[in-house]
């Protein structure tokens, strides 16, 4: 094999050079590249994920996943030199990649870019010192699967999987499905708005109220983009699955139950509204039942609904709603616990996604006269971090002119307190937890409002 080094050549006549003949091939030696605007670029097949400065003549597969970076171009070019990119992983729309112009103008600007388009590629050239770098091509090759795009709420994503959150009404607009079915399976929570826990009237011979219903709760975990959701989770069931097509899905995000004010007579606090997400309605949390007045005036059951509201404390023994209703496959929430009877006396807890309220507790001596506790919420991770929504409100205590016992608990998810002095706690806004019932003790108060819905839908898209 011969050996040529030389440090120019040049046309003999004329300006076409030509390197071989027909079919034959110019290979150039590991690293070698061409300079001088001849038009080709060196790729550097090491994914880059961290921020530098470019070299004229390469081109650079940008690794954005962990966080944006930065491409600074190459200071003081010369017309033709070219400089190359890809996005690696198809994260730019997360992670942008900014391009510093480094003192030369893109297209004129005298401004740095930043690219926010998944699988996007660019070449730049520059020209002069008018119009610095120029794009000569630019598009969004990709020649992978296709998955899912889609618009509405608050987006974020988790790895490999987008997550859209809706606190309030909205649409879910699926611009293009995924090439592959079983990607357009979605998760999802549809969560509904709390009932409120009962008030207590202005008067010594009326009693706690019980703790407001938590929301119903519906979640569907999709084999395409798994997670730990909660123990109530519905994915066997054909009826909750939910593959979506490329159209507009109207979002309702279901109130918290209004307070309950301390009215005289038998009462019920108010009932949450429903979410909605497609084919999947989830009910509004029940509201707790009133306590006992004068002899004409009975204590009231708690409604019923997702999760059922906390029966109404007295001298009987008072029921608390019933929770799934209307009923599901699997139950999307639990009923009430039972005000008490007995000469001291306090309301039963809202019931939970996932636990019915708690029994009301009490003794004539000592006294003791606690509100139940507020049933439990479901876990889930469909955000990618553990939350819980969908707990029961607590019950109030305290007998009216005795000592309470201390307030009760509401559930896990959002559920208010049930104190025995003073007014319920409201449920936590976006977690569909019921309201705390209002204590006994107290000379005239009122029932905390439930907390508001939630919709989250998670899907593959990358």
């Amino acid at each position: 094999m011969s050996k040529l080094e030389v440090n120019t050549i040049e046309p003999q006549c004329g300006t076409t050079l030509t390197l071989g003949a027909n079919n034959d091939f110019i290979k150039l030696g590991t690293g070698a590249g061409f300079s001088g605007g001849i038009g080709a670029v060196r790729w550097e097949t090491t994914a880059q994920t961290g921020s530098f400065g470019a070299t004229a003549g390469r081109g650079y597969f940008m690794n954005t996943t962990s966080g944006p970076l930065t491409l600074t171009l190459p200071a003081s070019p010369s017309a033709g030199d070219i400089v190359a990119i890809k996005d690696y992983a198809g994260t730019f729309g997360d992670n942008n990649l900014t391009i510093d112009r480094n003192g030369s103008n893109l297209d004129g600007n005298a401004g740095n870019k930043a690219l926010n388009t998944n699988n996007l590629s660019m070449t730049l050239v520059y020209v002069d010192g008018t119009q610095g770098w120029k794009s000569v091509e630019e598009g969004t090759g990709y020649i992978g699967e296709n998955f899912m795009v889609a618009t509405g709420g608050t987006a974020s994503t988790s790895g490999d999987y987008k997550i859209h959150k809706f606190t309030g009404p909205g649409t879910f607009t699926v611009c293009s499905v995924a090439d592959c079915a079983a990607n357009n399976l979605v998760s999802y929570l549809v969560v509904a708005g709390g009932g409120s826990g009962m008030g207590k009237a202005n008067n010594p011979y009326y009693y706690a109220g019980g703790g407001g219903g938590a929301g119903g709760y519906r979640e569907v975990v999709s084999p395409s983009s798994p997670y730990t959701g909660s123990p109530t989770q519905g994915y066997p069931t054909p009826g909750n699955r939910i593959t979506v097509t490329a159209t507009n899905y109207p979002i309702t995000v279901g109130g918290g139950g209004a307070t309950a004010p301390a009215i005289p007579g038998a009462g019920q606090g108010n009932s949450g509204s429903a979410s909605v997400f497609s084919t999947i309605s989830s009910a509004g949390g029940g509201g707790g039942g009133s306590g006992n007045g004068p002899p004409t005036v009975p204590q009231v059951v708690g409604v019923a609904g997702g999760s059922g509201g906390g029966g109404g404390a007295g001298p009987g023994t008072t029921p608390g709603g019933a929770g799934n209703t209307p009923p599901t496959t699997p139950a999307q929430g639990s009923a009430g616990g039972t005000g008490s009877s007995g000469s001291n006396t306090a309301a039963g807890g809202g019931g939970g996604a996932t636990a019915v309220g708690g029994n009301s507790q009490n003794q004539p001596s000592p006294m003791i006269a606690k509100g139940g506790d507020g049933g439990a919420g479901g876990t889930t991770n469909i955000t990618g971090s553990p939350l819980a929504y969908a707990g029961g409100g607590g019950g109030g205590g305290g007998h009216p002119g005795g000592a309470g016992s201390g307030d009760s608990a509401g559930g896990t998810g959002g559920g208010g307190a049930g104190p025995a002095t003073g007014s319920g706690t409201a449920g936590t806004a976006n977690t569909g937890g019921g309201g705390g019932g209002a204590g006994g003790t107290s000379p005239s108060a009122s029932g905390g409002a439930g907390g508001s819905g939630i919709v989250i839908i998670r899907y593959k898209f990358q």
